[in-house]
Protein backbone atom coordinates (compact mmCIF):
# COMPACT_ATOMS: atom_id res chain seq x y z
CA UNK A 1 0.00 0.00 0.00
CA UNK A 2 1.62 3.70 -0.73
CA UNK A 3 1.31 5.74 2.23
CA UNK A 4 -0.14 8.69 0.96
CA UNK A 5 1.03 11.95 3.38
CA UNK A 6 -1.13 14.45 4.23
CA UNK A 7 -1.79 17.31 2.32
CA UNK A 8 -1.62 19.67 5.35
CA UNK A 9 1.48 18.54 7.00
CA UNK A 10 4.31 18.83 4.80
CA UNK A 11 6.22 15.83 3.64
CA UNK A 12 9.37 13.98 5.22
CA UNK A 13 12.72 16.28 3.72
CA UNK A 14 14.67 13.37 2.96
CA UNK A 15 11.64 11.81 0.30
CA UNK A 16 11.75 16.15 -1.52
CA UNK A 17 13.61 16.08 -4.39
CA UNK A 18 16.72 18.40 -3.74
CA UNK A 19 15.97 21.70 -5.08
CA UNK A 20 19.05 23.83 -6.93
CA UNK A 21 19.96 26.66 -4.99
CA UNK A 22 20.00 29.99 -6.40
CA UNK A 23 23.16 30.87 -8.46
CA UNK A 24 24.46 33.92 -6.66
CA UNK A 25 26.15 35.77 -9.98
CA UNK A 26 22.57 35.06 -11.74
CA UNK A 27 20.68 37.39 -8.97
CA UNK A 28 23.10 40.22 -9.05
CA UNK A 29 23.04 40.19 -12.29
CA UNK A 30 19.01 40.25 -11.97
CA UNK A 31 19.52 43.25 -9.04
CA UNK A 32 21.49 45.07 -11.70
CA UNK A 33 18.72 44.81 -14.30
CA UNK A 34 16.15 46.04 -12.49
CA UNK A 35 18.14 48.53 -11.17
CA UNK A 36 18.72 49.97 -14.62
CA UNK A 37 14.81 49.32 -15.63
CA UNK A 38 13.83 51.59 -12.81
CA UNK A 39 15.76 54.35 -14.68
CA UNK A 40 13.54 53.67 -17.92
CA UNK A 41 10.38 56.06 -17.55
CA UNK A 42 6.76 56.56 -18.86
CA UNK A 43 6.12 60.09 -19.30
CA UNK A 44 2.35 60.45 -18.89
CA UNK A 45 2.54 58.49 -15.78
CA UNK A 46 6.07 60.12 -14.24
CA UNK A 47 6.64 56.20 -12.80
CA UNK A 48 8.96 53.80 -13.87
CA UNK A 49 8.36 51.03 -16.10
CA UNK A 50 8.95 48.47 -12.94
CA UNK A 51 7.07 50.23 -10.45
CA UNK A 52 3.93 50.56 -12.94
CA UNK A 53 4.73 46.70 -13.42
CA UNK A 54 5.23 46.65 -17.15
CA UNK A 55 8.27 44.63 -16.56
CA UNK A 56 7.12 40.90 -16.08
CA UNK A 57 9.04 37.20 -15.88
CA UNK A 58 12.84 38.86 -15.65
CA UNK A 59 15.23 36.33 -16.31
CA UNK A 60 18.57 36.31 -16.22
CA UNK A 61 20.30 32.85 -18.15
CA UNK A 62 24.23 32.93 -18.66
CA UNK A 63 24.99 36.26 -19.90
CA UNK A 64 21.25 36.96 -21.68
CA UNK A 65 18.01 38.90 -20.30
CA UNK A 66 14.71 37.87 -21.51
CA UNK A 67 11.71 40.00 -19.97
CA UNK A 68 7.87 40.86 -20.89
CA UNK A 69 7.04 44.03 -22.14
CA UNK A 70 3.36 44.65 -20.86
CA UNK A 71 2.14 48.11 -22.42
CA UNK A 72 -0.55 49.94 -23.93
CA UNK A 73 -1.18 50.63 -27.60
CA UNK A 74 0.11 54.28 -27.14
CA UNK A 75 3.60 53.41 -25.47
CA UNK A 76 5.61 50.59 -27.81
CA UNK A 77 8.17 53.46 -27.97
CA UNK A 78 9.18 52.15 -24.42
CA UNK A 79 10.48 48.90 -25.86
CA UNK A 80 13.17 50.55 -27.76
CA UNK A 81 14.12 52.59 -24.76
CA UNK A 82 14.07 49.20 -22.47
CA UNK A 83 16.82 47.95 -25.02
CA UNK A 84 18.48 51.07 -24.91
CA UNK A 85 19.07 50.83 -21.23
CA UNK A 86 20.12 47.86 -20.88
CA UNK A 87 22.76 47.77 -23.71
CA UNK A 88 25.62 49.22 -21.96
CA UNK A 89 25.50 45.81 -19.86
CA UNK A 90 29.60 44.61 -20.45
CA UNK A 91 28.30 41.22 -19.30
CA UNK A 92 25.46 40.90 -21.47
CA UNK A 93 25.37 39.33 -25.22
CA UNK A 94 21.87 39.84 -25.90
CA UNK A 95 18.48 40.92 -24.61
CA UNK A 96 15.24 39.68 -25.74
CA UNK A 97 11.71 41.99 -24.92
CA UNK A 98 8.49 40.56 -25.94
CA UNK A 99 6.38 42.97 -26.05
CA UNK A 100 2.61 42.54 -24.93
CA UNK A 101 -0.14 44.73 -25.11
CA UNK A 102 -3.75 44.65 -26.86
CA UNK A 103 -4.28 45.97 -30.04
CA UNK A 104 -5.90 49.71 -30.05
CA UNK A 105 -6.05 49.38 -26.40
CA UNK A 106 -4.40 52.10 -24.42
CA UNK A 107 -5.21 51.27 -20.97
CA UNK A 108 -5.92 48.07 -19.58
CA UNK A 109 -7.49 47.91 -15.69
CA UNK A 110 -8.61 45.12 -13.80
CA UNK A 111 -12.23 44.63 -11.29
CA UNK A 112 -11.50 42.32 -9.08
CA UNK A 113 -13.03 41.27 -5.08
CA UNK A 114 -11.34 39.01 -2.43
CA UNK A 115 -14.83 37.28 -2.62
CA UNK A 116 -18.30 36.96 -4.30
CA UNK A 117 -20.89 39.03 -3.61
CA UNK A 118 -19.85 41.93 -3.17
CA UNK A 119 -20.69 43.87 -6.22
CA UNK A 120 -17.49 43.73 -8.25
CA UNK A 121 -19.58 43.06 -11.63
CA UNK A 122 -22.01 45.87 -10.93
CA UNK A 123 -18.84 48.55 -9.80
CA UNK A 124 -17.66 47.32 -13.00
CA UNK A 125 -20.42 48.07 -15.35
CA UNK A 126 -21.38 51.37 -13.65
CA UNK A 127 -17.73 52.38 -13.70
CA UNK A 128 -17.72 51.48 -17.68
CA UNK A 129 -20.82 54.05 -18.16
CA UNK A 130 -19.63 56.84 -16.10
CA UNK A 131 -16.07 56.51 -18.46
CA UNK A 132 -18.72 56.61 -21.42
CA UNK A 133 -19.84 59.75 -20.00
CA UNK A 134 -16.45 61.63 -19.61
CA UNK A 135 -16.09 60.94 -23.64
CA UNK A 136 -14.14 58.09 -23.73
CA UNK A 137 -13.98 55.18 -25.81
CA UNK A 138 -14.61 51.69 -23.09
CA UNK A 139 -14.31 47.88 -23.52
CA UNK A 140 -15.65 45.58 -21.12
CA UNK A 141 -14.19 42.29 -20.64
CA UNK A 142 -16.51 40.24 -18.81
CA UNK A 143 -14.09 37.37 -17.42
CA UNK A 144 -15.64 35.83 -14.62
CA UNK A 145 -16.14 32.69 -15.72
CA UNK A 146 -18.19 31.94 -12.47
CA UNK A 147 -20.83 34.82 -12.84
CA UNK A 148 -21.13 36.12 -16.27
CA UNK A 149 -23.56 38.77 -15.91
CA UNK A 150 -22.44 41.67 -17.56
CA UNK A 151 -24.58 40.71 -20.32
CA UNK A 152 -28.27 41.52 -18.74
CA UNK A 153 -26.87 44.09 -16.73
CA UNK A 154 -26.23 46.04 -20.51
CA UNK A 155 -29.63 44.34 -21.52
CA UNK A 156 -28.15 42.65 -24.15
CA UNK A 157 -29.43 39.40 -23.18
CA UNK A 158 -28.47 36.12 -25.08
CA UNK A 159 -26.56 37.11 -28.04
CA UNK A 160 -24.46 35.65 -30.71
CA UNK A 161 -21.08 36.38 -30.72
CA UNK A 162 -19.87 36.64 -34.22
CA UNK A 163 -16.50 36.20 -35.78
CA UNK A 164 -14.77 38.26 -38.68
CA UNK A 165 -11.22 37.73 -40.24
CA UNK A 166 -8.59 39.38 -40.06
CA UNK A 167 -4.90 40.13 -41.44
CA UNK A 168 -4.33 38.32 -38.24
CA UNK A 169 -6.42 35.76 -37.99
CA UNK A 170 -10.11 35.36 -36.85
CA UNK A 171 -11.41 37.85 -33.97
CA UNK A 172 -14.24 37.95 -32.06
CA UNK A 173 -16.48 40.93 -33.12
CA UNK A 174 -17.62 42.67 -28.91
CA UNK A 175 -21.08 43.47 -28.68
CA UNK A 176 -22.11 47.18 -27.76
CA UNK A 177 -24.52 48.60 -25.51
CA UNK A 178 -24.89 52.19 -24.45
CA UNK A 179 -21.53 52.63 -26.13
CA UNK A 180 -19.82 50.40 -24.11
CA UNK A 181 -17.98 47.22 -26.32
CA UNK A 182 -18.89 43.99 -24.23
CA UNK A 183 -17.19 40.39 -24.45
CA UNK A 184 -18.04 37.80 -22.16
CA UNK A 185 -17.70 34.32 -21.30
CA UNK A 186 -21.26 34.33 -20.39
CA UNK A 187 -22.12 34.47 -24.14
CA UNK A 188 -20.76 31.06 -25.06
CA UNK A 189 -23.44 29.01 -22.85
CA UNK A 190 -26.76 28.60 -22.63
CA UNK A 191 -28.45 30.77 -20.01
CA UNK A 192 -29.67 27.24 -18.39
CA UNK A 193 -26.16 25.24 -18.86
CA UNK A 194 -23.35 25.45 -16.11
CA UNK A 195 -20.02 26.72 -16.48
CA UNK A 196 -18.37 23.87 -15.25
CA UNK A 197 -15.15 24.25 -17.44
CA UNK A 198 -11.65 22.64 -16.20
CA UNK A 199 -8.28 24.53 -16.10
CA UNK A 200 -6.97 23.33 -19.37
CA UNK A 201 -10.36 25.10 -21.54
CA UNK A 202 -11.04 27.49 -18.85
CA UNK A 203 -7.29 29.05 -20.22
CA UNK A 204 -7.71 28.49 -23.46
CA UNK A 205 -10.97 30.74 -23.76
CA UNK A 206 -9.81 33.23 -21.67
CA UNK A 207 -6.70 33.37 -23.64
CA UNK A 208 -8.26 33.80 -26.76
CA UNK A 209 -10.95 36.88 -25.21
CA UNK A 210 -7.73 38.78 -24.34
CA UNK A 211 -5.79 38.07 -27.78
CA UNK A 212 -8.65 37.32 -29.87
CA UNK A 213 -10.77 40.46 -29.81
CA UNK A 214 -11.13 42.83 -32.67
CA UNK A 215 -11.79 45.61 -29.85
CA UNK A 216 -10.84 48.79 -31.88
CA UNK A 217 -9.95 51.71 -30.43
CA UNK A 218 -10.17 52.07 -26.91
CA UNK A 219 -9.28 54.48 -24.51
CA UNK A 220 -9.70 51.58 -21.33
CA UNK A 221 -10.55 47.62 -21.79
CA UNK A 222 -12.16 47.30 -18.37
CA UNK A 223 -11.51 43.54 -17.39
CA UNK A 224 -14.16 41.93 -14.66
CA UNK A 225 -12.44 39.22 -13.13
CA UNK A 226 -13.96 36.33 -11.32
CA UNK A 227 -13.00 36.62 -7.62
CA UNK A 228 -10.69 35.27 -5.14
CA UNK A 229 -7.36 34.23 -6.36
CA UNK A 230 -7.30 31.09 -8.49
CA UNK A 231 -5.90 30.08 -11.64
CA UNK A 232 -8.70 32.78 -13.88
CA UNK A 233 -6.89 35.25 -11.89
CA UNK A 234 -3.37 34.34 -12.75
CA UNK A 235 -4.11 33.42 -16.41
CA UNK A 236 -5.85 36.84 -17.28
CA UNK A 237 -2.63 38.71 -15.48
CA UNK A 238 -0.55 36.89 -16.74
CA UNK A 239 -1.65 36.95 -20.79
CA UNK A 240 -2.95 40.89 -20.80
CA UNK A 241 -1.21 43.97 -19.81
CA UNK A 242 -3.46 45.21 -17.13
CA UNK A 243 -1.40 48.31 -15.60
CA UNK A 244 -3.63 48.64 -12.52
CA UNK A 245 -6.47 47.19 -10.48
CA UNK A 246 -9.93 48.13 -9.00
CA UNK A 247 -10.54 46.40 -5.46
CA UNK A 248 -13.92 45.98 -4.39
CA UNK A 249 -14.92 45.23 -0.74
CA UNK A 250 -18.33 45.34 1.76
CA UNK A 251 -17.02 47.12 4.81
CA UNK A 252 -17.58 43.76 6.63
CA UNK A 253 -14.52 42.29 8.33
CA UNK A 254 -14.82 38.59 6.13
CA UNK A 255 -14.93 40.59 3.02
CA UNK A 256 -11.81 43.05 4.10
CA UNK A 257 -9.96 39.37 5.44
CA UNK A 258 -10.39 38.19 1.40
CA UNK A 259 -9.13 41.82 0.01
CA UNK A 260 -5.99 41.34 1.62
CA UNK A 261 -5.20 38.37 0.46
CA UNK A 262 -5.92 39.64 -2.95
CA UNK A 263 -4.07 42.73 -2.85
CA UNK A 264 -1.03 40.52 -2.28
CA UNK A 265 -1.00 38.37 -4.76
CA UNK A 266 -1.15 41.43 -7.24
CA UNK A 267 2.02 43.17 -5.36
CA UNK A 268 3.45 39.42 -5.56
CA UNK A 269 3.07 39.68 -9.97
CA UNK A 270 4.17 43.14 -10.01
CA UNK A 271 0.61 44.32 -10.58
CA UNK A 272 -0.24 47.42 -9.10
CA UNK A 273 -3.74 48.28 -6.84
CA UNK A 274 -4.49 51.45 -7.93
CA UNK A 275 -7.44 52.15 -5.47
CA UNK A 276 -10.45 50.52 -3.53
CA UNK A 277 -13.99 50.90 -3.66
CA UNK A 278 -15.94 50.01 -0.33
CA UNK A 279 -19.49 49.23 -2.16
CA UNK A 280 -23.11 48.90 0.22
CA UNK A 281 -21.22 51.42 2.68
CA UNK A 282 -24.30 52.43 4.11
CA UNK A 283 -28.12 52.41 3.55
CA UNK A 284 -29.74 56.23 2.66
CA UNK A 285 -32.95 56.42 4.37
CA UNK A 286 -35.55 57.10 2.08
CA UNK A 287 -37.54 59.80 4.40
CA UNK A 288 -34.68 61.69 6.22
CA UNK A 289 -31.52 60.81 3.91
CA UNK A 290 -29.75 59.43 7.07
CA UNK A 291 -26.91 56.41 6.49
CA UNK A 292 -27.37 53.24 8.21
CA UNK A 293 -24.69 50.85 8.33
CA UNK A 294 -26.19 47.89 7.96
CA UNK A 295 -23.44 45.69 7.31
CA UNK A 296 -21.02 47.34 9.59
CA UNK A 297 -18.50 50.50 9.10
CA UNK A 298 -14.59 50.88 8.46
CA UNK A 299 -13.28 48.35 6.41
CA UNK A 300 -12.86 50.20 3.82
CA UNK A 301 -10.56 52.69 5.77
CA UNK A 302 -9.00 49.84 7.80
CA UNK A 303 -7.76 48.08 4.39
CA UNK A 304 -7.17 50.92 3.24
CA UNK A 305 -4.48 52.45 5.87
CA UNK A 306 -3.33 49.09 6.65
CA UNK A 307 -2.22 48.39 2.81
CA UNK A 308 -1.58 52.05 1.77
CA UNK A 309 -4.40 51.86 -0.88
CA UNK A 310 -6.48 54.99 -1.65
CA UNK A 311 -9.97 54.45 -0.59
CA UNK A 312 -11.78 56.12 -3.66
CA UNK A 313 -15.46 55.87 -2.59
CA UNK A 314 -17.85 54.06 -0.69
CA UNK A 315 -20.60 53.64 -2.07
CA UNK A 316 -24.18 53.33 -0.78
CA UNK A 317 -27.05 50.85 -1.09
CA UNK A 318 -29.73 52.08 -3.60
CA UNK A 319 -32.64 50.22 -4.68
CA UNK A 320 -32.39 51.50 -7.73
CA UNK A 321 -28.96 49.71 -8.61
CA UNK A 322 -30.48 46.90 -8.90
CA UNK A 323 -33.64 47.77 -10.92
CA UNK A 324 -31.33 49.38 -13.30
CA UNK A 325 -29.40 46.24 -13.40
CA UNK A 326 -32.17 44.08 -14.17
CA UNK A 327 -33.28 46.61 -16.68
CA UNK A 328 -30.51 46.52 -18.59
CA UNK A 329 -29.23 50.33 -18.06
CA UNK A 330 -26.75 50.92 -15.54
CA UNK A 331 -27.69 53.88 -13.25
CA UNK A 332 -24.92 56.52 -14.05
CA UNK A 333 -27.17 57.14 -17.64
CA UNK A 334 -30.39 56.65 -16.10
CA UNK A 335 -30.31 58.92 -13.09
CA UNK A 336 -26.75 60.91 -13.27
CA UNK A 337 -27.59 62.78 -10.38
CA UNK A 338 -27.99 59.86 -7.68
CA UNK A 339 -25.57 59.49 -5.39
CA UNK A 340 -23.84 56.03 -6.61
CA UNK A 341 -23.64 57.85 -10.21
CA UNK A 342 -21.91 60.78 -8.69
CA UNK A 343 -19.44 58.60 -7.23
CA UNK A 344 -18.65 56.39 -10.06
CA UNK A 345 -18.34 59.81 -11.80
CA UNK A 346 -15.52 61.36 -9.35
CA UNK A 347 -14.26 57.58 -9.69
CA UNK A 348 -13.93 58.23 -14.07
CA UNK A 349 -12.98 61.39 -13.51
CA UNK A 350 -9.98 60.97 -11.68
CA UNK A 351 -8.90 57.90 -14.28
CA UNK A 352 -8.89 60.60 -16.83
CA UNK A 353 -6.90 63.07 -15.40
CA UNK A 354 -4.05 59.43 -14.78
CA UNK A 355 -4.86 57.83 -17.91
CA UNK A 356 -7.34 59.31 -20.12
CA UNK A 357 -7.68 62.55 -22.27
CA UNK A 358 -6.64 64.62 -19.25
CA UNK A 359 -3.26 63.02 -19.42
CA UNK A 360 -3.17 62.80 -23.00
CA UNK A 361 -3.57 66.47 -23.36
CA UNK A 362 -0.88 67.43 -21.02
CA UNK A 363 1.59 65.68 -23.20
CA UNK A 364 1.14 67.34 -26.12
CA UNK A 365 2.64 70.37 -27.54
CA UNK A 366 0.07 73.53 -27.30
CA UNK A 367 -2.16 73.56 -30.29
CA UNK A 368 -2.03 69.76 -31.07
CA UNK A 369 -4.57 67.17 -30.76
CA UNK A 370 -5.22 63.41 -31.45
Amino acid sequence: MPNHASPFQPADAASQPESASPDPQALARKAEVTQLLKGVMEPQLSADVVGLGMVRNLRVVDDYVYLRLYVGSHQHQLQDRVQQQLAGLPWCKKVYVQLCTISGVRTTLAVSSGKGGVGKSTTAVNLAAALTQTGASVGLLDADIYGPNVPQMLGLGQSNVQVRETPDGQRFIPLEAHRIRLMSVGLLAQSDHPLAWRGPVMHKILTQFIHEVDWGELDYLLIDLPPGTGDAQITIVQESPICGVVMVTTPQQVAVADVRRSVHMFRQVGVPVLGLVENMSYLLCGHCGEPTPIFGAGGGEQIAAELQVPLWGKVPIDPRICAQADAGMPLPLQVPDAPISQIFGQIALGLNQTFGQDAREKCQPQGMTE
